[in-house]
C-alpha cells in the first residue's frame, strides 16, 4: 500500500509541476492543460496536484509507519 500511494504521489507531483512550468513557459508539457473542462484553471488544478501530491506522501508515510 505504501509504494501505491508513493506511487501515485509521485504521478501527481510530476504532472503539477509540468503544469506550472507550462503556464510560465509554453512548453507542451503535462496532462493539465489539454483537459479541456480546467480552461482557465490550469494553474490552480497544477497547484491542486502539487498540494494532493504532498498529502499522499505524508500519508504512504503514515502507512509504513503502522505496518
Amino acid at each position: 500500500m505504501k509504494q501505491v500511494l508513493e506511487l501515485l504521489g509521485f504521478v501527481a507531483l510530476a504532472q503539477g509541476v509540468m503544469g506550472i512550468v507550462h503556464e510560465f513557459t509554453d512548453w507542451q508539457v503535462g496532462v493539465v492543460q489539454r483537459i479541456g473542462f480546467l480552461d482557465g484553471y490550469e494553474v490552480y488544478a497544477s497547484i491542486a496536484l502539487v498540494v494532493l501530491a504532498f498529502a499522499l506522501f505524508a500519508a504512504a508515510e503514515s502507512v509504513g509507519r503502522a505496518g
